[in-house]
């Protein structure tokens, strides 16, 4: 009897690509592989890539080298939105065997078996991102105390930086019925928190049909706020949080059921990008800075303690230091728990390649650290302010040794000595102080919430 192949992933990028990956690899092991880690070696390596900064080249190029150090005889197959962009400069990096664009990437078992090591360019099947009109459906399991569930893909936005149209085609979802169906899936598996992911929820509903002509068209069918109801309803999971949605579809109707949720965790995070109007209009936002913070007002207003985060990035072209001040000030103003900063990075193939005023990248840095201090300032005030209470925490492994780590209802992380037999179980855990890592010392209590 033949040794059964095996197959090890590894993902660059968000938690969309985090549940495609993990979706991929159960098809991997109904075809009958291994998956074995990543630094153990395999016969096969995945790497499902990432666009949204300059680094993905560097990136891939380093996963694919430390891969063919574990096993030279390998193959390497690059899938994931880098390969859907430059599907031709990834064909050329030694040791790459298969390029797969977004159209492909779900059928990697249909191509994978009849490639050879490659001794020049790879083989690539990356048909135009307009072919990528399916919801493919996709949940993350067994890394983690949670996981991340895909329920929409594709965006309709066409942002002056973002790259992410061109790799993942039009906005299209599952529908509630499915969404459903794989959560509950998730809950019988045993994990305690799911996290919704795509590239644009707030947009969910969007589903494909047949245009009169033969060409694939899409329309509304359902909606995210209706879609967050039937989960709160029909799902014995005991956490959903919400990733990233934009503030134009985070709707006074969402932000109200997440208020009255016992599931859905007092947690948003939410792209702003600028704090100056003239900056977003250049970055072609659907929205101002007014809406931007009457959607914080009334998260506060009726969840005081929410944790908010957002996204924000500093030295777009004709950013002045005026305007990013205008950022400063704004974010400075808001009741915001964190910021993620990003440093804009020219891309090929958007709004913003060609624009004028471009900043100088010594510059852009400069303004990335006031805010990544800026940003520890908020998260630091945001700890302190919920010292002294007792909050749900949902524990898991740690990389400190000795040492178990969860967040709580409202992220906030927090560490305590390990305890095997806490891991992927919520308690109620009083929180002390702060720690020289930034992280909240807590004390576990009595009750169980679990």
């Amino acid at each position: 009897m033949a040794t059964p192949k095996t197959v090890a992933f590894h993902t660059l990028g968000c938690k969309l690509n985090f549940s495609e990956t993990s979706a991929i690899s159960r098809q991997f092991v109904e075809a009958g592989y291994g998956v074995e880690k990543f630094e153990e070696g395999a016969d096969i390596y995945v790497i499902n890539t990432c666009s949204v900064t300059e680094q993905a080249d560097s990136k891939c190029r380093y996963v694919v080298r430390s891969a063919l150090k574990k096993s030279p005889d390998a193959k390497v197959v690059i899938i994931g939105c880098y390969a859907q962009l430059k599907p031709k400069e990834i064909s050329e990096i030694p040791g790459v065997d298969l390029v797969l664009g977004a159209s492909e990437k779900f059928q990697v078992l249909d191509f994978v078996d009849g490639i050879s090591k490659s001794t020049g360019k790879a083989e690539v099947h990356a048909t135009e991102v307009h072919h990528a009109n399916s919801f493919e459906q996709a949940f993350s399991f067994g890394d983690r105390t949670r996981s991340f569930l895909k329920v929409q893909d594709g965006c309709d936005y066409k942002c002056a930086f973002c790259t992410i149209p061109n790799a993942r085609g039009n906005s299209r979802s599952n529908t509630i019925e499915n969404v459903v169906k794989d959560a509950q899936k998730v809950a019988e598996l045993g994990l305690r928190e799911i996290v919704l992911t795509g590239v644009n929820i707030g947009d969910f509903g969007k589903q494909p049909y047949l245009a009169a002509n033969g060409s694939t068209r899409f329309r509304r069918k359902e909606y995210f706020s209706g879609l967050i109801t039937a989960l709160d309803e029909q799902v014995p999971v005991e956490r959903f949080r919400i990733s990233s949605i934009e503030p134009n579809l985070c709707t006074e109707e969402i932000i109200q059921t997440v208020s009255r949720s016992e599931k859905f965790l007092p947690h948003f995070h939410m792209p702003l990008q600028s704090g100056s109007d003239t900056i977003l209009k250049l970055m072609r936002r659907r929205y101002k800075t007014e809406l931007y913070k009457d959607r914080i007002d009334f998260i506060k207003l009726l969840m005081p303690s929410c944790c908010i985060g957002v996204d924000v990035i500093v030295g777009f072209p004709g950013e002045t230091e005026a305007h990013f001040q205008e950022t400063f000030d704004f974010l400075e103003s808001l009741d915001v728990s964190y910021l993620h900063v990003f440093t804009y990075s020219e891309r090929e193939n958007t709004a913003a390649w060609d624009m004028e005023g471009k900043v100088p990248v010594s510059e852009r840095r400069r303004r990335n650290r006031i805010l990544r201090e800026l940003s520890d300032k908020k998260r630091s005030a945001f700890y302190r302010a919920h010292l002294g209470e007792t909050r749900p925490v949902l524990f898991e492994q740690s990389k400190q040794e000795g040492m178990m780590t969860g967040y709580t209802d409202n992220y906030i992380k927090v560490v305590l000595p390990m305890d095997s037999e806490l891991i992927n179980l919520s308690r109620q855990v009083q929180l002390i102080e702060i720690d020289a890592s930034g992280h909240v010392r807590g004390e576990l209590v009595e009750v169980s919430v679990s």
